[in-house]
């Protein structure tokens, strides 16, 4: 397999030493120059921010209103803004350090890094974290065509009682006829299109949820939403250590970067800095704006779904018809959005099946794609809503793939004492490795008291 990256020897005695043929690679990467001229270095880029993108903003963006809502506007937007910068800063440690060991996957990286036990971690979080993701975009079909528990589907608004009432049915539909053969690719190039399209409908989703907003709050329809988090009682402050998982999950792309990477034309870190830059400032905005827009439209009524909220009225001229735009629109956004969570998840799984050697047959590829596919359509038939998916997945393998395993790698790899900027590096993974740590075990414990505290009641 062509990886595009420069091969740096290791010795077989000591698994990792510094690299002296690239021990100055920059973790910010310099502009263009004269001998390397802007246009040269921004070729591919766009397509690559799009599956970037696609990846970043998924399911995820659904909880952020309900984060927003525990957390409060003032802290919402500061762990938003917080979150994105530590995520672009684990992005470039993984592409520096990638290049510097030869890597081509995640996994190849942290076994350069860590050894094979980690690797084997490592794929084991991208498998766990990328099939609960899949298994939370198809609940959400499922909700917003055939309904919830506690809300209507946009089925049973249109055409009324008959069997599209049956999530399961409606999943298993969409799976086959739209989903699977998106999947069938084999190249994650092959997806820059659909990925394109599933930016425009997020951003589409974006600015017409902030427009009701706006119109809402203009006609004093709503609440003045509350500055600071609500710790009123035990189940509030319970609530508010389930919200950390949430908005760990928001960011985490990290498998794919190498995947992209490997697709750029004439690939460089330059220019794969370039594409997460771009890539987590659109992510930071368009999330500010949904958790805002969706905390003041609905309250404290605000699901982790927040589109099954917008099967009510909210008082607008064709507000029924807004609201089916917004929920079918996401919908779309989220099936195009699967093929390419789909991606790293069957390359992993590949490789581990299939030993990784050589380019797979046309039928392994095929009949591993089917067999992933009815794994999770299972899993989103026995899984009851998102929030128990990104409590668990936000605890644990997102917080593992996005912050610990990259601080883990940059502090294994790094050499700290010969370049200030090495230490600053060290700091900055260290520090980062602490915080990811902290808020693994309190999402954890909040886990654990929330599962006791429904096993009671």
């Amino acid at each position: 397999m062509d990886t595009r990256y420069t091969s740096v020897p290791v010795s077989p005695s000591v698994e990792l030493q510094p690299f002296p043929d690239k021990a100055d690679l920059p973790l910010i990467a310099p502009g263009p120059s004269p001998d390397r001229p802007a246009a040269a270095a921004s070729a591919g880029v766009p397509g690559a921010v799009f599956n970037l993108t696609t990846t970043v903003v998924g399911a995820g963006i659904m909880a952020l209103p309900a984060a927003m809502k525990s957390l409060g506007l003032l802290p919402g937007l500061l762990s938003i803004a917080l979150l994105g910068a530590l995520s672009e800063l684990s992005i470039e440690l993984l592409v520096r350090y990638a290049v510097l060991a030869g890597a081509a996957t995640y996994g190849d990286l942290v076994a350069a890094a860590l050894g094979r036990a980690a690797r084997v971690a490592a794929e084991t979080c991208i498998v766990v974290n990328n099939a609960g993701i899949l298994i939370v975009y198809l609940i959400i079909v499922g909700d917003v065509l055939s309904g919830s528990p506690n809300h209507t589907g946009v089925l049973y608004q249109w055409l009324g009682r008959g069997p599209w009432e049956s999530r399961a049915l409606v999943i298993l539909i969409v799976v086959l006829a739209v989903i699977a053969p998106l999947c069938s690719l084999e190249k994650i190039e092959s997806l820059t299109i659909s990925s394109a399209a599933s930016v425009a409908l997020a951003v589409f989703f974006v600015v017409v949820s902030c427009a009701m907003a706006a119109a809402r709050a203009t006609q004093g329809a709503t609440a003045a939403p509350r500055l600071g988090p609500d710790v009123s009682s035990s189940a509030a402050v319970l609530e508010l250590l389930l919200v950390i998982p949430i908005m760990t999950n928001a960011y985490v792309c990290h498998f794919n970067v190498q995947p992209i990477y490997n697709e750029l034309p004439s690939p460089s870190p330059e220019k794969m800095n370039r594409v997460s830059r771009v890539t987590v400032a659109v992510c930071v905005a368009v999330y500010a704006a949904t958790a805002v827009s969706g905390f003041v439209l609905f309250g404290d009524e605000t699901e982790y779904d927040v589109l099954i909220n917008f099967d009510r009225d909210l008082g607008f001229r064709f507000g029924s018809a807004l609201n089916d735009m917004v929920r079918v629109g996401y919908v779309l956004h989220l099936v195009l959005v699967f093929p390419v969570i789909h991606f790293s998840l069957r390359e992993t799984v590949g490789k581990a099946v299939f030993k990784g050697k050589g380019r797979r047959a046309g039928w392994k590829t095929a009949g591993l794609t089917a067999a992933l596919l009815a794994a999770v359509y299972v899993g989103s038939t026995a899984v009851p809503n998102i929030g128990d998916a990104f409590k668990f997945t936000g605890a644990t393998t997102g917080l593992a793939l996005g912050f610990i395993f990259p601080a883990l790698v940059a502090l294994r790899m790094g050499d700290p004492g010969k370049k200030p900027q090495r230490a600053w590096e060290n700091k900055s993974a260290r520090a980062m490795l602490l915080l990811a740590s902290v808020a693994a075990l309190v999402g954890v414990a909040g886990n654990v008291f929330s599962l006791v505290k429904d096993h009671r009641s």
